[in-house]
């Protein structure tokens, strides 16, 4: 069974609802990024952090996943597939895939300030501040914030390396180390770009870029290799 690789962004999510990650002022959400996604930003000021991603868990579950998330999942039928994922939302688990890998962390879970290896399941939508670990610290977003280390990151280019075929959707390859995941697929491999604005990715063998919304490009890719005998 061959195995299909696929890197999600924010675009993936953008057709749900859920805003991307970066606007193109720089801000997410009307804040900027060192305000709310850094560990600066949370001894500063944590009730701001923890506020920021209620509202922003709050917005995830109030989404369904769409059609792309969906394709993804009919993959399976035929292929080995491995998500690797740098949303925090749980959209690709709520689709159905099954192997879902979250660089960035899943908003829907809460880790301890002291040890991220911690990490609980949330009710609801609202962490409140008081609720506290089993160190005693204060529960945050199980989210990597800006200058913190992206655990799964190796594991993730480990799987890249085995991939028969890789998929790119909706990333602007903007934020690393994520974005040089593309670098370590076999060069023999083929390998999609789906986004209506195709990042940069300098010479990459076998490409095959696709400037579609996801809902668009991944469905039709999805279809196609459904029908290879």
């Amino acid at each position: 069974m061959k195995h299909i690789v696929v890197l999600t962004g924010a675009g993936i999510s953008a057709e749900s609802g859920l805003k991307t990650f970066r606007d193109s002022d720089g801000l997410w959400e009307g804040y900027n990024i060192e305000d709310v996604a850094t560990p600066q930003a949370w001894q500063r000021n944590p009730q701001l952090v923890q506020d920021f991603y209620n509202a922003r868990r709050k917005n995830v579950l109030e989404a369904t996943p769409n059609p792309a998330h969906y394709a993804l999942v009919e993959l399976e039928k035929k292929y080995k597939v491995t998500i690797i994922t740098q949303n925090i939302d749980d959209l690709h688990e709520r689709a159905g895939s099954s192997t879902v890998m979250h660089l960035h962390g899943i908003i829907t879970r809460a880790q301890s300030s002291l040890n991220p290896n911690l990490t609980y399941p949330i009710n609801g939508w609202e962490l409140k501040m008081g609720e506290k670990c089993e160190l005693g610290s204060q529960l945050r977003a199980n989210v990597v914030w800006f200058g913190e280390d992206v655990p799964l990151i190796s594991k993730a280019a480990g799987v890249c390396s085995t991939a028969d075929m890789f998929i790119l959707i909706g990333s602007s390859l903007a934020v690393y180390p994520a974005a040089g995941l593309i670098n370590y697929v076999p060069l023999g491999a083929l390998k999609y770009i789906v986004d209506p604005k195709i990042p940069h990715v300098g010479h990459i063998d076998n490409l095959l870029k696709i400037e579609e919304v996801a809902t668009v490009g991944v469905v039709g890719i999805v279809d196609n290799l459904l029908k290879i005998e």
